[in-house]
């Protein structure tokens, strides 16, 4: 289609400016929607023939005519190219094919519905896409949280050391972020699947259509109630934007963390040289790129998400041509958190986590503190004095370069004369990790109850439902 054989060219009398044609066209983004558009155009095409608004005849040249296109478009004989949008590329190949019948598609509907079907078909496929991606990665969280059940490492906060926890409790944290990922999609699914279609242009059509019909042959599970919020609806464009955003921040600080604990002043992790690169000129240097370009893109995720919002704050109802942004930040969103996750749990599983490193670390920084107050507090003292006690504890400590237990009783008692000789037994790393049991904790009881409830939703759910 050129600029002087538009959709719209029986009510102008000027031709389109060159310049206004190409900046008004969207085919380069939307030509990815073309099997959206050919499956809403057979389903719309079969309802014309079941309804009788156009003879069996036409119908079954268009159908048959759609899937030639189809075939055509896949196996690259067929390139998009040349039309405004997609929705007028496929048409346009129709007529060629099958002649006048092929105008007998758009009967009943509008751009409007049929751009807000395809997206919403788009987003449905992705919507699956991205959740096998995140149980794929669920999947590699919990094997190395496995792994990791005997392992102590520091925990931090404010990216201090905190308080000895077990590494398989700190891989499940992110799994936990990643199960509501999951959820947050199949809950956005559930709402993008109401079909626009018989919509029309926004206030519905003249003729009769059977709009179920179409919802239950292309998978909706209902249709808009609405026809001019059906076209003017991109809620659900900025709810998938949304849970990607969410997706890729979960990543974006795993990521952090696997920057930190594979440098040298962690030593906590060891990536695979298949997912790390070098240095031009630094012969030594093993840099962590994949885990850096990883949580650099989160801001792509994010950026999009903004974008949405931008352009549909101020929209009157209904359809504005200014929607048509939609596809692209969308279409990068999708492609963006598809690649991350894929080569994260690629990343995750190749790793090795250094477990002496971790305990190591854990020894140092007196983490066992919160752990002296509760044996004072547990012996009748109010905790607050507790937490005083063990403040001045920990100061005597780092003036004389020392830990906790390493303090003789009789200086402890200097402190307290509540601390007896139990004190050193209940102040280990393994009784510090040990005695937090309480649900959720991360005791070795407490954690495999998490990595139980993590094996039966991987047990138990379909990736992609």
């Amino acid at each position: 289609m050129s600029k002087n054989d538009t959709l719209w060219q029986g009510r102008f009398k000027e031709e389109t400016d060159a310049c206004a044609f190409i900046f008004n066209a969207s085919l380069g983004v939307d030509k990815r929607l073309y099997a959206e558009d050919i499956a809403g155009s057979l389903a719309h095409a079969a309802m014309l023939k079941k309804t009788g608004i156009i003879s069996e005849a036409d119908a079954d040249k268009i159908i048959a005519g759609l899937k030639e296109i189809l075939a055509e478009i896949e196996s690259g004989k067929l390139v998009i190219s040349g039309a405004e949008d997609i929705h007028t590329f496929v048409e346009a190949e129709l007529t060629k094919k099958i002649g006048p019948a092929g105008g007998k598609l758009h009967t009943a509907r509008s751009r409007n519905d049929q751009a807000a079907t395809d997206t919403k078909l788009y987003a449905l496929k992705e919507i699956n896409e991205i959740k096998s991606l995140i149980f794929k990665l669920l999947g590699v969280i919990y094997q190395k949280a496995e792994e990791g059940q005997d392992v102590i490492m520091p925990g931090y906060t404010h990216l201090q050391r905190a308080q000895p926890i077990l590494l398989a409790h700190h891989l499940l944290a992110y799994a936990e972020m990643f199960k509501r990922d999951f959820s947050r999609l199949s809950d956005a699914a559930a709402r993008a699947s109401v079909s626009p279609l018989g919509a029309a242009a926004l206030a519905g059509t003249t003729y009769p259509v059977d709009r179920k019909m179409c919802a239950e042959a292309l998978g909706f599970l209902s249709v808009a109630s609405n026809s001019i919020d059906a076209v003017s609806d991109r809620d659900y464009v900025i709810e998938l934007a949304s849970a990607i955003a969410l997706i890729m921040s979960h990543l974006s600080r795993f990521s952090e963390e696997i920057v930190l604990w594979s440098s040298a002043e962690f030593g906590f992790l060891e990536l695979s040289d298949a997912y790390s690169t070098g240095s031009s000129i630094m012969p030594q240097k093993k840099n962590p790129d994949i885990a850096e370009l990883v949580r650099g893109k989160s801001g792509r995720a994010v950026g999009n998400l903004v974008a949405l919002f931008t352009v549909m704050k101020g929209l009157p109802l209904a359809y504005n041509k200014d929607m048509q942004e939609d596809k692209e930040l969308l279409f990068d969103s999708v492609d963006t958190v598809k690649a991350c996750l894929d080569v994260f749990a690629g990343m995750l599983a190749t790793s090795k986590f250094q477990g002496e490193k971790m305990a190591k670390a854990a020894k140092t920084g007196f983490l066992n503190a919160t752990d002296i107050s509760d044996y004072l507090a547990k012996k009748g003292l109010p905790f607050r004095e507790a937490y005083k006690i063990t403040g001045r504890l920990v100061a005597y400590c780092i003036e004389n370069r020392a830990e906790p237990e390493a303090l003789t009783l009789e200086t402890l008692k200097q402190f307290s004369e509540l601390f007896e000789s139990d004190v050193y037994a209940s102040i280990t790393l393994a009784s510090c990790v040990n005695s937090r049991s309480s649900e959720g904790g991360t005791s070795p009881a407490s954690v495999k109850l998490q990595l139980a409830a993590l094996r039966r939703f991987l047990d138990d759910t379909t990736p992609a439902k």
